[in-house]
């Protein structure tokens, strides 16, 4: 006799609820298919998956020991798009869609850009002062 043949009923349909969702959310849902762009570009889309899902059963008072089961499952997915990571040769950037840019998420998505331009002045202050000029602009 299989392992199953002991399960109560309520577990199998627990299982098929579980493997559907298995079924429709994997990690190319939530980081999807890079997208191949000119001049060596790479656009990849990320996703918010949300999902959920509800299962259950009872035994109902019947003749036929058989019958007795009688329940369901359900599932749900909500898949939203949330950025794009954007490989260019040289820079990656990561570029959030502004429906979810709360105000942390959009001063940590600005670090990067605000790292660049400091380092870029700092370079330009160290030229300028290697190259022998005096006058240093701030």
């Amino acid at each position: 006799m299989s392992e199953r043949s002991n399960e109560h009923p309520v577990q199998e349909t627990l299982r098929v609820t579980m493997d559907e969702i298995r079924s429709m959310v994997d990690a190319n849902t939530i980081v999807g298919q890079p997208i191949q762009c000119d001049g060596g570009t790479t656009v990849i889309p990320i996703s918010k998956v949300s999902f959920g899902f509800a299962s259950g059963g009872s035994d109902l008072p019947t003749k036929v020991a058989k019958d007795m089961f009688g329940g369901g499952g359900g599932a749900g997915v909500t898949i939203t798009p949330i950025a794009f990571l954007v490989i260019m040769p040289g820079d990656v950037k990561l570029l959030q869609l502004s429906v979810n840019a709360s105000t942390p998420n959009a001063i940590v998505n600005m670090v990067p850009d605000v790292m660049d331009k400091v380092t870029g002045f700092l370079a330009g202050r160290q030229a300028k002062k290697e190259a022998g000029t005096t006058e240093i602009v701030e």
